[in-house]
């Protein structure tokens, strides 16, 4: 059986709800959109709003520490990577705007972190306006559940936990930023860093205009961090199961397929960052052993796509970039602040990758099987992300003058809402950053808006063609 949290395969939300005999005759006599068009008018047009309307408020003479207008490509830039939480910058956070201006980068923040239909569901509690069957629907599926009866409570319970896990962050941090600056602008750091962390966004604002490369040899900075990312991007549904099951074998199958393939991730990236970084003397050479391995866990976690840097990622050898590139695009988990394909999705496909190798005929993980809509789903959602990525990454080849790899890393940074760069962002053409602005908003909305399209388009089969074999390999 399918995990309780997560939708039958092939049945959306609003079509298991369109059939049940108690909710027939409301929905018949108030004939709603089609439930496809509506959710993407939905997510689609609510964050370009948002985006527009950060991007006006940077725009503005007070949001800038010099009092001049920025220019429009700038602030449509910086608003775009904070409601997508991607972290790329062409412009220093700390040196070009003043506490306005990041007041509302980290609103944008906190809105796309939170993604849009809980952010206006949120306000509309705060409004005191009542939440209608069809704003539950779209929340529901939104968060990737199966049933709409307390999805405003768990909202609220998932806004709470949000803002419980960012002050615990902001004040282990400020016990560290307060040795260093004064007490209101410690606190202004520390909560700014991690609201930035929890939402996998990768902003930061603490002046050096080096992210955290300051902060490599501090161990409580870079792990408070990490953790705060790490809780981001698993989802508050896996949280909520692992707080329920408190075992591994009580679990839902998603969170066993989330919990498993972050925490191979995360060792592999620390022994290949390890390894191929060991000896660098710009990232890990001058560090002794213990801070070469949390600097080369933080940048395994990092990745998963939160976009912060311990080391400059513009001096890291080619196989490093490359490597990070993988772990970029596969981002965290489905229904939290992170991008990428997601590790449900990948998770997924090695698992069904391994069912095939050892002849099963039913791909199944931890004693479940998978559905073959469910696998069909995550390849095309891989596929078509890899066919995307390839698009942009010939086009910006043949309108920019860096290096292959380079806009590679970036475009997949982009597109995974990570953050990292080697360096480019700042000096891309007015083209270039029209594209990697375009790149940020559909890897923030892509995976989501087409999952909602493959599930919602689902349709049950009335009959079956006749089987035919297709050479293989």
């Amino acid at each position: 059986m399918p995990d309780r949290h997560f939708p039958a395969p092939g049945v959306s939300v609003i079509q298991r709800i369109r059939k049940s005999s108690a909710l027939r005759i409301p929905l018949e006599l108030a004939p709603t959109p089609e439930p496809r068009a509506l959710s993407l008018a939905i997510f689609i047009y609510g964050f370009a709003g948002v985006i527009i309307l950060g991007t006006i408020l940077l725009v503005l003479p007070f949001s800038s520490r010099s009092g001049d207008w920025t220019s429009f490509l700038d602030a449509l830039f910086t608003a775009t990577s904070a409601t997508c939480v991607t972290g790329l910058t062409v412009v220093g956070t700390e040196s070009h705007w003043n506490a306005f201006g990041q007041g509302v980068i980290l609103g944008l923040v906190q809105v796309g972190g939170f993604g849009f239909m809980i952010s206006a569901t949120l306000l509309w509690v705060a409004l005191g306006r009542r939440i209608g069957l069809r704003q539950r629907l779209l929340i529901a599926e939104s968060l990737g559940m199966d049933e709409v009866g307390g999805v405003v409570r768990l909202v609220k319970r998932f806004a709470l936990i949000t803002l419980i896990i960012e002050s615990a962050g902001a004040g282990l941090l400020y016990l560290d930023f307060s040795s260093e600056s004064s007490t209101g602008t410690a606190v202004w750091h520390a909560f700014f860093q991690s609201i930035s962390a929890f939402n996998n966004a990768g902003f930061t604002n603490l002046g050096q205009g080096q992210s955290l490369i300051p902060y490599q040899t501090d161990v409580g900075v870079l792990m408070v961090i990490a953790v705060l990312i790490f809780f981001g991007g698993i989802s508050f549904l896996v949280l909520a199961d692992v707080a329920r099951g408190r075992r591994f074998d009580r679990f839902g199958l998603d969170t066993k397929i989330v919990l498993v393939t972050t925490g191979g991730l995360l060792a592999i990236g620390t022994i290949v960052f390890l390894i191929t970084e060991y000896s660098n003397a710009q990232t890990l050479g001058p560090l002794d052993i213990p801070h070469k391995i949390v600097v080369a866990f933080f940048h395994s976690v990092s990745p998963r796509t939160a976009g912060f840097e311990a080391v400059n990622m513009g001096a890291v050898a080619d196989y490093t970039l490359f490597f990070t590139i993988v772990l970029m695009f596969i981002g965290g988990a489905a229904g939290s602040t992170a991008g990428g394909i997601k590790v449900n999705t990948f998770g997924m496909l090695i698992a069904t990758i391994g069912s095939s190798l050892k002849q099963r005929e039913h791909p199944r993980a931890f004693g479940r099987e998978f559905e073959p809509q469910q696998i069909f789903r995550a390849l095309t959602v891989s596929i078509l992300a890899l066919m995307f990525i390839t698009l942009v990454v010939l086009v910006l080849q043949t309108i920019e003058d860096f290096d292959f790899l380079d806009l590679l890393f970036e475009t997949v940074s982009a597109f995974g809402t990570v953050g990292l760069s080697t360096g480019i962002t700042p000096e891309l053409s007015i083209a270039g950053k029209l594209i990697i602005i375009v790149t940020m908003f559909i890897g923030r909305l892509g995976p989501l808006t087409l999952a909602l399209i493959l599930v919602q388009r689902q349709k049950p089969t009335t009959h079956r063609y006749p089987h035919d074999v297709v050479r293989i390999g």
